[in-house]
């Protein structure tokens, strides 16, 4: 029995031994790892947007309808609170006169922090890249939208499209807040230079941007669904819907007084073409419609946008959209949420506060105010639009892309733009002598005016800083005396004073004098006028040179303004509207290297009592109505006594 008792005891051990192999072999063999739907690119992107909806608590999908301001954004913040988005204000960069890799390494970075929590689901990074990547030191500015509204050609807004994505990609950014579609009806508005023009057919062509900066939409695509071709393009966003540029008196975020067809045939045409190019977000309007707050109004918001047009994208708030439901603003934020995700708002701009809305949307959905199907309709939202545009397969960016910014392929396309923008309103105090082209070959010349050598002027708002700047040396760029002094024959003395006196202009013996003048850089609010009037000293430099001279006057403004009292002593009147940096563009018409082609996208009144008026009003009486332009042709002519070419003046 000993024996026996011996051996049943060396086999326990034996056992013992052999189960504790196979335990730790278990516990040193790597785990097969889950495998999850919404990770794989082969799958159906419903599929994968459910598979990680199924996925998610709620503080994650709370955390992925916030944006945040990158001031308040870090990878801790980005990590803990699972913000679903980072945006750049206008004038916010990581460092003055940043580099395409400073920008790449600050969004990186926030990246970096998202794909660290547990689902890893990557943040998406906006900016307004309204005429270029226009927050950005040497990138190329075009010129603003009422400009290229003049130049009627929708090809080359595509073209801009795809370059201003390019040059925001550059920086590591794959969402432009961009087009403005508004069809501003009244041109005291501060944002009318955002605006291609009062007439909604041009506005609804120029949705051709959309394809540029996002890319071709297949055409077996389903209506309403989001479409962004890869990483050399961008998420597009439509705004501000619905209304923005038919406030009373132009008066920013204020009421559009209208009725239903009224809206349907001016303000929402260009966003039903935006749905059917495939446009990623909408983003709303501060204004209201009739007395409702856009950003409270469900029955535009979900019934009409996502339901009657069937868009599937995502639809984000304008900057503290939410608490200017309210007056004053943020007096009861917790209603404004309740109000604004209830109407459909998917991802809030919220953008500094986001732990106090993060609390409020929290508690909404917890006491059964704002009910989860809400909540799931915009998470599935912005999710859809993060997996067309492959966020997941490529959340970091690279620096293969850098060399696009300010490149200049894309100088000569702003180039392009300007010459195409430029309208000519007066050619001579007849018909039968014109004025332009003006000849490069003379004795001496005269430029004048506030706006001739200064970069930020020209460029307007939005342009480095939210409201522009003054001056030249904020961002790369041709002024437009730099552009008369590159064109103009070598032998040809060129005389610049900002604002000389009648002595002076008369004292000199010049051959003719150029005038550039117009208003100071302003956005949004800061840009509402009553008086729509050019910038002192610019009324009194036109006086002193074109009493004394043969001038052309060339106006640098967002917006018609009074020129009227002036007209007389004028010879020749340009409207440059905002060009941005190539100013050489300017030059290349003036002097008949190119011929002028651009139309009013907008009526210019005579005098501001007259406002609101748009064609077709029954009290239609401008000084130079939609459509007018005068076109010009090319010419060789290098000296003042060769024939000036035929030119002719017609209507849209």
């Amino acid at each position: 029995m000993g024996n026996w008792k011996k051996i049943r005891m060396a086999r326990s051990r034996v056992a013992i031994l052999i189960m504790g192999v196979v335990l730790w072999c278990c516990l040193t063999t790597p785990a097969k790892a889950e495998y999850m739907k919404y990770k794989d690119p082969k799958q159906p992107i419903p599929v994968r947007i459910q598979d990680l909806l199924d996925r998610m608590t709620l503080e994650e999908k709370i955390g992925q309808m916030v944006q945040i301001e990158r001031k308040v954004a870090s990878a801790d913040v980005m990590k803990e609170y699972f913000i679903g988005s980072v945006l750049s204000g206008g004038g916010s960069v990581p460092a003055p006169q940043a580099s395409a890799e400073t920008w790449i390494n600050m969004v990186n970075d926030f990246q970096r922090g998202s794909l660290s929590t547990r689902l890893g689901i990557p943040m998406i990074y906006g900016i307004d890249s309204v005429h270029g990547n226009n927050n950005v030191y040497k990138a190329t500015i075009f010129p603003h939208n009422i400009g290229l509204g003049a130049s009627r050609d929708p090809e080359l807004v595509n073209k801009i499209g795809a370059a201003t994505a390019l040059e925001t990609r550059a920086t590591g950014i794959p969402y432009a807040f961009a087009p403005c579609i508004a069809v501003c009806r009244d041109p005291r508005w501060g944002r009318c230079y955002e605006s291609y023009s009062e007439d909604p057919q041009i506005v609804k062509d120029m949705t051709d941007i959309i394809p540029g900066l996002q890319g071709n939409i297949p055409t077996d695509s389903p209506k309403g669904v989001p479409f962004v071709a890869g990483k050399n393009n961008v998420v597009a966003c439509s705004k501000h819907y619905v209304g923005d540029g038919g406030t009373t008196k132009g008066i920013n975020e204020n009421n559009t007084v209208i009725d239903w067809q009224g809206l349907l045939s001016i303000h929402m045409p260009a966003y039903h073409t935006s749905i059917m190019k495939g446009v990623s977000t909408v983003m709303i309007s501060y204004s209201s419609w009739n007395g409702i707050k856009m950003h409270a109004n469900r029955e535009l918001i979900t019934g009409f946008l996502k339901n009657t047009l069937g868009f599937k994208g995502f639809v984000i708030s304008d900057w503290e959209g939410l608490d200017r439901i309210t007056y004053p603003p943020h007096a009861n934020y917790s209603y404004s949420i309740q109000a604004g995700i209830h109407a459909g708002i998917d991802m809030v701009m919220v953008p500094y506060n986001y732990k106090e809305f993060i609390d409020g949307l929290t508690f909404h959905v917890k006491n059964n105010v704002i009910p989860m199907s809400r909540i799931d309709d915009a998470v599935r939202r912005i999710l859809r639009v993060k997996f067309v545009m492959g966020l997941f397969e490529n959340p970091l960016a690279d620096n293969s892309l850098v060399d696009q910014l300010g490149s200049q392929e894309h100088r000569e396309l702003a180039r392009e733009a300007v010459r195409k923008s430029l309208v000519l309103l007066k050619n001579g105090q007849s018909l039968n002598r014109p004025l332009l082209p003006l000849p490069k070959k003379t004795s001496k010349i005269l430029v004048a005016g506030s706006h001739a050598d200064n970069l930020g002027y020209q460029c307007g708002g939005w342009t480095i800083e939210w409201q522009g700047f003054n001056g030249n040396n904020r961002t790369i760029g041709t002024t437009i005396v730099a552009a008369i002094k590159n064109t103009i024959d070598p032998s040809t003395n060129v005389v610049f004073k900002e604002n000389p006196n009648a002595e002076f202009v008369k004292s000199n013996n010049f051959s003719y004098a150029i005038v550039v003048v117009g208003e100071h850089p302003y956005a949004e609010t800061d840009g509402d006028s009553m008086n729509l009037t050019i910038a002192d000293p610019g009324p009194t430099t036109i006086r002193n040179v074109c009493g004394a001279l043969k001038c052309v006057v060339i106006i640098i403004s967002g917006h018609p303004v009074v020129i009227e009292p002036y007209l007389a002593s004028i010879d020749a009147l340009v409207a440059a509207w905002l060009p941005g940096t190539e100013g050489q563009g300017v030059a290349d018409v003036v002097f008949g290297d190119y011929g002028f082609t651009g139309k009013l996208p907008r009526t210019w009144f005579k005098t501001v009592d007259q406002l609101p008026m748009n064609v077709g009003d029954p009290h239609y009486d401008p000084l130079y109505p939609f459509g007018f332009g005068i076109t010009t042709e090319p010419t060789t002519r290098q000296s003042d006594d060769n024939p000036f070419l035929s030119i002719s003046s017609y209507f849209n």
